[in-house]
């Protein structure tokens, strides 16, 4: 299949590009390198080195022999989305080309309307060209678990039967986000399954869990196809930032009580999720959810995993909660639909956190301690 990665230089989408391309998939990559100016922005970096995207493309070619077709553009730009649809022609359309940090879009009213209009206008461009230029490609869309909240029944796979006053329906489950960049995740859901519906798109919604590693089989090859590892407390993920604060000494920042409960996966599960949805794609006008995850922890079980796991001596301190968020609460999730598709998880090991140890030691000179703790309050309509 032709499959456009959107967001390509990211965290995630980088090496779905490599994987999808590695499993015989032709994949051209779009990107605008925002995610590298929020580094200069928050002055912040990736612990672990990474390369320019012109030189990984190169890289990959050198390693694997494959092109990788290289697209620069915003996605807020309709021009310029309909011209890689049009040049490229793909099967499948992967987006993960949107602001994705709850704690960048509460920093204050600019970062709120910049999170809110890049990501909701960025996937409404991409919906109008696949209706407009192409209704059978495939649109799959990263959103995440974090569109649900931490409602106190059952959350299910995007769909939910109601009963009510004795009559029936299915309805998308309700959705209680904690951010104004969740928010925008909700609005790009309710927008595609419209699109679906009165279009008859079809589309792939993966609602994806925390996402913890750093390396895969493809970016393994070469030290220049390295990924991105975010440790800082704005983009940082939790098991991740809590490796690096065990390997540099200091104290695992655990957010009030730590009951907060997230599903989460490894990287190497993320990719291939997407590759399974690739390869099995939607029904025209079928609005298809899968929740991306394959396990759920508390922030104080995956800190005391890391404690146990490191050795050396770790403490663990409880900090007052920036966000808000319910601290304890029930979470029970479904996640079978990747499973039935062939999924078989990589499981959070000891295993796989010692290994990030010693990519952490070999980088931690990268460390900018400052920005380690949280600054953004959700209660601060105005944050420095």
């Amino acid at each position: 299949m032709r499959v456009l990665v959107l967001g390509g230089d990211g965290y995630l989408g980088w090496p779905t590009a490599l994987h999808l391309s590695d499993c015989g998939h032709e994949v051209a990559v779009v990107d605008n390198f925002a995610r590298r100016k929020y580094d200069e922005e928050l002055g912040s970096q990736s612990l672990v080195p990474i390369e320019d995207l012109e030189v990984r493309v190169a890289a990959w070619k050198e390693v694997s022999g494959k092109e990788l077709p290289l697209y620069v553009g915003d996605l807020v730009d309709a021009n310029f989305v309909y011209r890689i649809v049009r040049e490229f022609e793909p099967d499948t359309i992967i987006h993960f080309a949107e602001q994705r940090a709850a704690p960048y879009s509460m920093i204050d009213r600019e970062h709120a309307v910049y999170t809110q209009y890049n990501n909701v206008v960025g996937n409404l461009n991409v919906m109008y060209a696949i209706a407009e230029i192409n209704p059978e490609i495939h649109l799959v869309k990263l959103g995440t678990m974090g569109e649900y909240g931490t409602p106190n029944i059952d959350i299910e796979e995007g769909w939910l039967e109601v009963e009510h006053n004795g009559r029936k329906d299915r309805m998308l489950y309700p959705k209680k986000p904690g951010s104004f960049y969740h928010l925008s995740k909700v609005h790009d859901s309710h927008n595609i399954e419209f699109g679906c519906r009165i279009w008859g798109m079809r589309a792939t919604d993966l609602n994806q869990g925390v996402v913890y590693g750093q390396k895969t089989d493809q970016t393994s090859r070469d030290p220049r196809l390295a990924t991105r590892l975010d440790y800082d407390a704005v983009f940082g993920t939790v098991l991740n930032r809590f490796v690096i604060q065990a390997v540099l000494g200091q104290p695992l920042s655990v957010y009030g009580k730590g009951g907060q409960t997230r599903g989460m996966l490894d990287i190497r599960d993320t990719v291939e999720c997407l590759r399974l949805a690739v390869e099995n794609p939607a029904d025209r006008g079928e609005f298809r959810v899968f929740n991306q995850m394959t396990e759920s922890f508390s922030v104080k079980q995956v800190a005391e995993l890391v404690a146990e796991t490191f050795p050396g001596s770790v403490e663990i301190d409880y900090l007052e909660n920036p966000r808000w968020e319910l601290e304890e609460h029930y979470y029970n999730v479904k996640h079978t639909g990747l499973l039935e598709l062939g999924l078989k998880p990589h499981l959070l090991s000891d295993t796989l956190i010692e290994s990030l140890f010693p990519i952490v030691e070999a980088n931690k000179d990268r460390v900018n301690n400052e920005i380690m703790l949280p600054t953004v309050k959700w209660a601060s309509a105005k944050n420095s």
